[in-house]
């Protein structure tokens, strides 16, 4: 892994988060994956709704680590199928209290995935979040109920730190130790009309 400085100071957890394409195959202890969940738990939500629901498969559980694995795409089987965990995300697309759709739920997904990520950085472990899963694939594997989505891949464990073994793992590596690079804020940060800088952001 390549560590980039932030420009402004920001928490280690967040300094030293990183998205890892090679896992030790090892399995992760059960108090660190609750612990990671319970980070997510408590992540904020409109109307405190907690909209989202994981799909967990342990390593150790091989018939169902397994199965999970068959429900990512391709190119994200090799790697993510040496992670201690894996876990598929899904969104409930209505509030619970009041059953009118919530726009903002993939939001407050965003923000438990969040959580647990850091988490588990604190914890030695390292998250890797994927898109590229089989939506349908999924639903029909899980039974997923109408009215929630499936969404994203999470993979959790050790990052491996050995040195790369083949073409393959020589690519993923190169991948790692890549420099860490974010758009500065001045690209993000708008003030008086879209597009112009707030005035405060150097």
């Amino acid at each position: 892994m390549s560590v980039n400085a932030t420009e402004h100071p920001a928490l280690d957890v967040i300094q030293n988060r990183w998205s890892p394409y090679r896992f030790e195959p090892r399995v992760v202890e059960d108090e660190k994956i609750l612990t990671c969940l319970e980070a997510a738990r408590w992540a904020a939500s409109s109307f405190n709704d907690q909209p989202w629901s994981w799909i967990i498969a342990r390593r150790q559980d091989t018939v169902e680590f397994e199965r999970m694995v068959g429900c990512l795409m391709e190119p994200n089987r090799g790697w993510a199928g040496h992670a201690g965990v894996l876990i598929l995300t899904v969104t409930r697309n209505s509030f619970a209290y009041n059953k009118k759709p919530n726009r903002v739920a993939l939001h407050d997904l965003g923000q438990a995935a969040a959580q647990l990520a850091l988490q588990a950085t604190a914890l030695g472990l390292q998250v890797h979040q994927m898109a590229g899963v089989n939506l349908s694939l999924i639903r029909q594997e899980y039974g997923i109920p109408e009215g929630h989505e499936p969404q994203t891949g999470i993979a959790i464990g050790y990052p491996d730190s050995s040195d790369p073994v083949g073409e393959l793992a020589s690519e993923l590596h190169r991948r790692e130790t890549g420099p860490r690079q974010r758009r500065s804020l001045g690209e993000q940060v708008f003030g008086e009309k879209w597009g112009a800088q707030a005035e405060f952001v150097s």
